[in-house]
């Protein structure tokens, strides 16, 4: 369900930039992304930095989008939210608190070396992401970076998460009988 609501304000923005504009899709993003932290807040009592983060992205970018008429504003929302996650994994990782397996490391055990190559992977995925960003919102028409933002880095994130999970599912340490072994850092009391 939580997956779910995090695509909302995506999809509002989507349909609403095929019916009406970018102006009327980014002024219901902003309100659609404050909804859903409210609504995530009275359902799990807790809301992730990273919506925090791309509310705020997504309240200043777009706010200029709709006061200046400029959607060059929400397109470098876009690549500024990646530069943000990515310098914000590897100065986490610098400061010996990687981001990623903070996050993870309660639920799975792995050495530290892999837990900075996926780190770093993902550093180098967000880099790469607002990079392409760039890329496609100056050298394409709005309508292929709209689709792009909504299906493209979609589409790149679940395919990205996917093989994280992969790799992380190779190096983690198995049972004499090949299983995976638990993480000692588990709660045994469920």
């Amino acid at each position: 369900m939580k997956q779910l609501l995090d695509f909302i304000p995506l999809i509002i923005f989507f349909i609403l930039y095929k019916m009406q504009d970018i102006y009327v899709a980014t002024g219901a993003l902003i309100v659609a992304t404050a909804i859903q932290i409210v609504v995530t807040y009275l359902l799990y009592k807790k809301v992730e930095k990273m919506q925090l983060i791309t509310f705020l992205m997504v309240a200043v970018f777009g706010g200029m989008t709709i006061f200046l008429h400029d959607d060059n504003f929400i397109k470098w929302k876009v690549t500024i939210v990646y530069v943000v996650f990515a310098i914000g994994l590897a100065v986490s990782h610098a400061m010996g608190r990687s981001a990623i397996k903070g996050m993870l490391g309660k639920e799975i055990t792995l050495p530290d070396a892999i837990w900075a190559k996926v780190n770093y992977a993902w550093v180098g995925f967000f880099s790469f992401c607002a990079g392409l960003n760039i890329y496609v919102a100056y050298s394409l028409p709005l309508d292929v970076w709209v689709n792009f933002k909504v299906f493209g880095l979609l589409a790149a994130t679940l395919l990205f998460t996917v093989l994280t999970g992969v790799y992380i599912y190779k190096h983690i340490p198995k049972d004499a009988e090949g299983k995976p072994a638990k993480n000692e850092n588990q709660d045994h009391t469920s």
